[in-house]
């Protein structure tokens, strides 16, 4: 589904609603308002109903949301109606902690491939089920197993190498945890997880008071 272009605060808030509204589900709530949807995602009525605006129009005046209808639609925009595929390249403890992680497949999202050059991992299987796979197979294993995602959780001095390669197999999403900027081709893109940095946000706020 193709959008004119949305500000990546609005598509970052779905997230927080199809999350939010999949809880409610798990409860057994139908319909539900703008303004109990707006308390429990942290955010104001008004937003919500102009974050969807972009979209088309969502609920019932006078009623609200219906619930699943608003899941679908959701993940129909964000491109959840279908599993992603992913690999972990990089099986330290974040990688691998990160590969264990439940929320993954319960978003729709699968690890099909996972890479390392440590001879003490390659070869070894995860609790997942997955072979660790040396880097050197990576091309080909990403082509093979239809990965569509690469996660990079090597070390900095590692991670335009590696992200090269994921261009070099096809790959045009990158999610990058390795703490440095990766440049890649205008077709691909980056999203950079940098827990410092957040730290360094709350740090601020609790210096400045603000």
């Amino acid at each position: 589904m193709k959008f004119a272009k949305i500000p990546m605060a609005t598509i970052n808030r779905l997230s927080i609603y199809m999350r939010t509204l999949q809880d409610l589900l798990d409860e057994d709530v139908d319909v539900i308002s703008s303004e109990r949807l707006a308390k429990q995602c942290g955010v104001n009525p008004a937003q919500i109903r102009k974050d969807l605006a972009y979209f088309g129009e969502f609920g019932v005046r006078g009623v609200g949301y219906r619930v699943n209808d608003l899941v679908n639609q959701i993940k129909e925009i964000l491109g959840l109606q279908r599993p992603w595929n992913l690999a972990m390249i990089g099986l330290g403890n974040l990688g691998s902690a990160l590969i264990r992680h439940a929320n993954f497949v319960k978003h729709g999202y699968v690890f099909t491939a996972a890479f390392d050059v440590d001879p003490q991992k390659v070869g070894k299987r995860l609790p997942t089920g997955l072979i660790i796979n040396h880097v050197d197979e990576l091309e080909e294993l990403i082509k093979e197993r239809d990965v569509h995602v690469g996660l990079i959780t090597t070390p900095a001095s590692e991670a335009q190498s590696i992200a090269n390669q994921l261009v070099l197999a096809g790959i045009n999403g990158i999610l990058n945890f390795a703490p440095v900027q990766i440049q890649v081709p205008d077709c691909c893109h980056v999203e950079n997880v940098d827990f410092t940095i957040k730290l360094d946000s709350i740090a601020y706020h609790l210096s400045s008071g603000v």
